[in-house]
């Protein structure tokens, strides 16, 4: 299994989702509100005046098998709309409960 953990613009919110729901993906975890700033482009998202747009994240745990469709998808959304930023990070999970 593998965990995905997706930061994104707000605006990306359905597409997320769809990338999530296509990928059989249901489990996932959602963070609707995260400040940050990306290592490469791109302005901060702090929820500040001076920079008042914010990101979200979710986290979800999959088969190995379905995670080349979601960063597939993902990518899309990103190549699609660069200006708006998505990051994906995939981590290997050892033990669930």
């Amino acid at each position: 299994m593998k965990s995905i953990f997706i930061t994104y613009d707000q605006a990306h919110h359905e597409g997320v989702a769809e990338a999530l729901k296509s990928s059989l993906c249901r489990g996932y975890t959602l963070f609707p509100t995260v400040g940050g700033c990306g290592t490469k482009t791109g302005e901060p998202h702090l929820g500040s005046h001076a920079w008042p747009a914010m990101n979200e994240a979710v986290i979800t745990i999959c088969d190995d098998d379905r995670v080349e469709h979601l960063l597939a998808r993902l990518r899309k959304l990103d190549v699609d709309n660069p200006l708006l930023g998505l990051r994906a990070f995939v981590w290997n999970i050892e033990q669930t409960l």
